[in-house]
């Protein structure tokens, strides 16, 4: 049986208008809504007075504009970027420009894709940013009556970061945990063992609430994420049940394990596969032909 996730689809919100979510928590939802953002990619500003943006978003000035516009006499004295895929890092060149903000953020796009990697990277990624201030895993960033801690949490992309805002106790969770969809897992950038394992670091903290980078609040984020886990083992199991029919390719698996979702969306399913298949073989449950595992590869048991 699939594992039910408790995903808020009703989510519905204004694009470039900002909603106050707490004290020290605004959120702008970018207008870009499309299969892979939903309703758009959110920007959160932090603090009041002095405060900070994660996430500007993708290159839309008139998005660049309504948070100028929502910041009016106020400061902004960091930028965060979450990961830089491209509905989230391309807005900050423009912020920056107009409030003299260091950039923080892991590291520049592909920063963990393997050097062997032979085949064609498909996902969409900001090659031009480079973070003022690169930060890893347990760094604070502290700025006027706010703290955020990164929370290093590899897998949807090589650079992925979520900030727990430690006054409120709460994470904004990037597109690592969405309220709306599970995570597309693209290799080489994308990476399932390290997703998985970003899964379980999660469930090792005890923020209260997610704020993720598409979609409403996660009001309950244990059980959530282990819905995820439990989720992403569904669909090994399905890719057993495939390969014990006979050897079989992502193209002919995808329809079958995807037999519910819109065909246009069978391609972004396959790199997902993909990054199952690589998790896979690199634990010796599935075999690849030719010993490494590809999106073209004929795939079998063991």
């Amino acid at each position: 049986m699939a594992t039910e996730i408790p995903f808020n689809r009703s989510f519905e919100i204004e694009p470039d208008r900002v909603y106050a979510l707490s004290p020290l928590l605004r959120r702008i939802t970018a207008k870009n809504p499309s299969n892979f953002t939903f309703r758009g990619t959110n920007t959160y500003i932090v603090g009041q007075g002095r405060v900070a943006v994660v996430d500007p978003g993708p290159d839309r000035p008139e998005h660049t504009e309504a948070i100028l516009a929502a910041l009016a006499g106020e400061t902004v004295s960091h930028i965060l970027v979450t990961h830089t895929h491209m509905d989230h890092s391309p807005g900050v060149p423009a912020l920056k420009a107009r409030t003299g903000a260091p950039v923080y953020g892991y590291g520049p796009h592909g920063v963990g894709v393997p050097g062997d990697w032979p085949w064609p990277a498909p996902e969409g990624g900001d090659l031009n940013f480079r973070p003022d201030v690169r930060i890893g895993d347990g760094a604070l960033v502290r700025g006027d009556g706010w703290t955020l801690e990164a929370v290093f949490t590899p897998g949807h992309i090589s650079n992925h970061l979520c900030f727990q805002l430690r006054e409120e106790n709460v994470l904004l969770s990037g597109d690592h945990v969405m309220g709306w969809s599970t995570s597309v897992i693209s290799p080489p950038d994308g990476n399932m063992t390290d997703y998985m394992a970003s899964l379980a670091k999660l469930l090792g903290r005890g923020e209260r609430r997610y704020w993720p980078g598409h979609g409403g609040p996660v009001e309950d984020p244990r059980p959530f994420v282990k819905a995820f886990i439990a989720h992403r083992h569904d669909r090994e199991r399905q890719i057993l049940d495939c390969l014990a029919a006979g050897p079989k390719t992502i193209k002919e698996m995808v329809p079958i394990m995807y037999a519910d979702v819109a065909p246009a969306l069978h391609g972004a399913a396959g790199r997902s596969v993909l990054a199952h298949l690589i998790h896979m073989h690199g634990g010796g449950r599935v075999a690849a032909e030719g010993g490494r595992a590809g999106p073209d590869t004929i795939y079998r048991l063991p």
